[in-house]
C-alpha cells in the first residue's frame, strides 16, 4: 500500500473508535485565580496609550461583566432592520447590485455582527487606514479591508442600492463614499506581494470591479444557504459562561488529523481545565482549487455526530477567505472574538497560499503564528499553537518530537492534500476523511 493510500486509510478511522481520550469533563466555573490572572493581563496590555487602551480597557470590562468575551468594539453589532421597517427601505433604493458569492458573505456577516464594529462597507478612510496600517482610522485593530466593489459609474454617493444574491434581497446599501483604489499598494501591504500568483491579489485585479464604495448596511434576510452558518448571537448563547473558548479554523473537510490537533489544545498550558472548543470552519468561497463549501460541512456534520463531545460547539462561517497569512490570522482572530471565543489556534502556515508558478510558499511557515500572538493581548485574546501532530505507521497519531525521539516512521501529507487524497472515499467513510 502506497504511504498516501496508508495515509488516508489513518484518516478514515471512525472518531468515536479513537478516543475520544479526552476527559468529558464537566463545565463549571474557572477557579478565581484564572480570573484574576487574565485581568491582571488584561489591565497591563491596557496600560498602553490613548484610543486603542481606552477601548480594550472598556472591551475587558464588559468581558467580565457578561461572563464572555466582549465584541471587538465593546458591542455586538446587527444590521438587520425590523420587520415592519424592510418593505420601505427597498422602496426607497434607486439601484441594484447583484452580488457575488464573495460580497454575499460580507454582506451576512456585516448583518450579523461577525464584522463588529463596523456598520457596513468601509468608507474610503478606514479602507486607507486598514491597507496602511491594519488598523481602522479610529486606531482599533482590523486585518483586512471590507468593501463593495462596482464597475458601474452610474452609481453615486447617497444612492440607496439594494444588495441580491441569486436573486434573494439580503440588505440596502447606501452609498457614503466611492473612490478607485490602489489595487498594487492593497495587494503589497494585505497579501506581501502585487503576483497575481497569489488568490486575493488575483481576485482583487481580476474580480473585483475598478471603483470600492463604503458605507452603512441595512439588513433584510440572510443568503439561503444548504449549511446553516449560526450568528455571533446564537453561537454565544450555547457557550458556557466565565471558561475559555478555543477557536478551530479550518477552510479543508476534516479528518482525524484536524481532530487530534483540536482535541488536545484542550490541554494546552494557557487554557483553563473546563475549556471548550468551538470548531468554525469557513464554508464560503476559498482559494480555486479547495473542495467546496458543502463538501466541507458535510464532513464536520458526520464529525460532530460521531464525536459527541460535550466540550466541542460547532458551527459553520460564511466567510470567503483571502489566503492572507498574518492579516488573515488577525481578521480571523476578530471574528471569532465577536462569536465569543478567547483563544485562537493557530497553526504552521495558517492561511497561506503557494506560487501557482513555482510552488514557493508567500509566508514564513510561522508569519501568521507570530503576527497573532504579537497582536493578540490588544484582541484580549489568546493563541494557542497547535501541535505538530503526525501519523507514524508504529503508533498511529502521535506528536513530533515524540516520533523523531522514538524512530518512527512517518507518513506526512498537508491538509490541502489529505483532503484531496480522501475526498473520493468521502461518502464510503464511515468518518469523514
Amino acid at each position: 500500500m502506497s504511504a498516501q493510500a496508508t495515509l488516508c486509510s489513518a484518516l478514515a478511522v471512525p472518531v468515536a473508535r479513537v478516543a475520544v481520550q479526552t476527559a468529558q469533563k464537566s463545565v463549571v466555573a474557572p477557579s478565581r485565580m484564572h480570573m484574576v490572572q487574565r485581568r491582571t493581563t488584561l489591565r497591563a496590555v491596557g496600560a498602553g496609550a490613548g484610543r486603542r487602551a481606552a477601548v480594550f480597557v472598556s472591551a475587558a470590562a464588559a468581558t467580565e461583566q457578561a461572563g464572555l468575551i466582549a465584541p471587538h468594539g465593546g458591542k455586538l453589532v446587527n444590521l438587520m432592520l425590523p420587520a415592519d421597517k424592510k418593505q420601505a427601505a427597498v422602496d426607497s433604493c434607486n439601484k441594484t447590485i447583484e452580488l457575488s458569492d464573495r460580497n454575499a458573505c460580507d454582506v451576512e456577516l456585516l448583518t450579523v455582527g461577525g464584522f463588529s464594529p463596523l456598520s457596513g462597507f468601509m468608507n474610503k478612510a478606514d479602507y486607507e487606514s486598514v491597507v496602511e496600517q491594519h488598523r481602522l482610522a479610529n486606531g482599533l485593530l482590523f486585518g483586512l479591508p471590507v468593501v463593495l466593489d462596482t464597475d458601474s459609474d452610474d452609481i453615486s454617493l447617497g444612492d440607496r442600492v439594494l444588495l441580491t444574491y441569486n436573486g434573494q434581497k439580503l440588505a440596502v446599501f447606501t452609498v457614503e463614499s466611492k473612490w478607485r483604489p490602489n489595487k498594487p499598494l492593497e495587494a503589497k501591504n494585505c497579501y506581501g506581494t502585487t503576483s497575481i500568483e497569489h488568490p486575493a491579489v488575483q481576485m482583487i485585479t481580476m474580480e473585483r470591479g475598478k471603483y470600492y464604495m463604503g458605507g452603512k448596511v441595512e439588513g433584510l434576510e440572510l443568503p439561503t444557504r444548504v449549511f446553516p452558518c449560526a450568528s455571533p448571537a446564537d453561537v454565544r448563547s450555547t457557550l458556557p459562561e466565565g471558561v475559555d473558548v478555543l477557536a478551530f479554523q479550518c477552510r479543508n473537510p476534516i479528518h482525524r488529523a484536524h481532530y487530534e490537533l483540536f482535541i488536545r489544545a484542550l490541554d494546552a498550558p494557557n487554557v483553563s481545565k473546563d475549556a471548550v472548543c468551538l470548531v468554525h470552519p469557513t464554508c464560503g468561497p476559498t482559494q480555486d482549487d479547495d473542495i467546496p463549501g458543502i463538501v466541507r460541512y458535510r464532513t464536520y456534520e458526520v464529525l460532530a455526530a460521531e464525536a459527541n463531545n460535550p466540550r466541542l460547539r460547532w458551527a459553520y462561517l460564511p466567510y470567503s477567505m483571502h489566503m492572507a497569512g498574518p492579516r488573515e490570522a488577525i481578521q480571523h482572530m476578530i471574528i471569532r472574538k465577536n462569536y465569543g471565543c478567547t483563544h485562537f489556534i493557530i497553526g504552521r502556515d495558517m492561511a497561506g497560499s503557494k506560487s501557482s508558478l513555482t510552488g514557493e510558499d508567500f509566508y514564513g511557515a510561522y508569519d501568521a503564528q507570530e503576527f497573532a500572538t504579537a497582536n493578540a493581548p490588544e484582541l484580549g485574546m489568546q493563541t494557542v499553537p497547535s501541535l505538530n501532530i503526525t501519523y507514524t505507521e508504529e503508533k498511529g497519531y502521535v506528536t513530533a518530537d515524540v516520533a523523531e525521539r522514538e524512530g518512527l516512521h512517518k507518513l506526512n501529507l498537508s491538509g490541502t492534500k489529505a483532503a484531496a487524497a480522501c475526498n473520493g472515499h468521502a461518502a464510503a467513510c464511515a468518518s469523514p476523511c
